[in-house]
């Protein structure tokens, strides 16, 4: 059984006959101790206070029958690995290549989000105010102005909490709303169009940060914890 705060998400696997239903990670319908395994990938770095973080996980734990076990994977600050850069630093190719994702959105994606357009390269500030950017570790600069610095795709992050941009596929009609708009390059007229970016927020994990996390509540043990790339992943194990 699925669940995903998109409702167009959870009808595309209605129809293709999985079960899946709409609900919010921090409170999901399910009776406590009803499962025996829980899968949460590319969720938890959506949540922008260690408080939600910590939150989601205890929710997970809940659902756990006593012996269950839960895999969670989240985004790594730590793109670049044991001198390894990670499939999303490596995607940073040549136009040609970068192109081809582009106009056919078929590029490799790391594990976890379908990933942002690799088109927008914005390097701009969000006016969002950042209410929790207290851990400076991995090397990460402080937030100039309290605001949350734009990613620039398929490159290192500075930031371990930011807006990554998300490019709307295909020529579109102007919406209502304050959202930047891009030109798509391409050959037909529809892709010449303005199209719509959209940033979405991102906690980037340090290492140590998710199992840390993880090790605060007494209900569940580690069982193995690991990086694959560039995403930090823990197995737990409900007591």
């Amino acid at each position: 059984v699925g669940c995903d705060r998109s409702k167009n998400l959870v009808d595309i696997c209605g129809e293709k006959h999985f079960q899946a239903f709409v609900c919010d990670a921090l409170s999901v319908p399910i009776r406590s101790g009803s499962c025996d395994a829980c899968i949460s990938i590319a969720v938890i770095h959506h949540f922008s206070t260690a408080e939600r973080r910590l939150a989601t996980i205890q929710e997970l734990a809940r659902l756990l029958r006593p012996g269950g076990t839960a895999l969670i994977y989240v985004w790594a600050m730590e793109q670049e690995y044991k001198n390894q850069k990670s499939k999303y630093l490596k995607e940073k190719n040549g136009s040609k290549n970068k192109d081809k994702e582009m106009n056919t959105g078929t590029g490799q994606r790391p594990l976890g989000d379908p990933g942002p357009d690799n088109s927008s390269q914005d390097s701009a500030w969000s006016d969002q105010l950042l209410n929790d950017l207290k851990d400076e570790s991995c090397g990460a600069k402080p937030v100039a102005d309290f605001r949350l610095p734009v990613h620039t795709n398929r490159t290192s992050f500075h930031s371990q909490d930011l807006l990554v941009p998300w490019h709307l596929k295909g020529g579109t009609k102007k919406k209502e709303g304050s959202v930047d708009t891009v030109l798509v390059p391409g050959g037909s007229k529809e892709s010449q169009e303005l199209s719509p970016v959209f940033h979405r927020y991102y906690h980037v994990f340090c290492e140590g940060e998710l199992e840390a996390v993880c090790r605060s509540l007494d209900c569940v043990r580690i069982q193995k914890s690991y990086y694959d790339q560039g995403n930090w992943c823990v197995i737990l194990e409900k007591l």
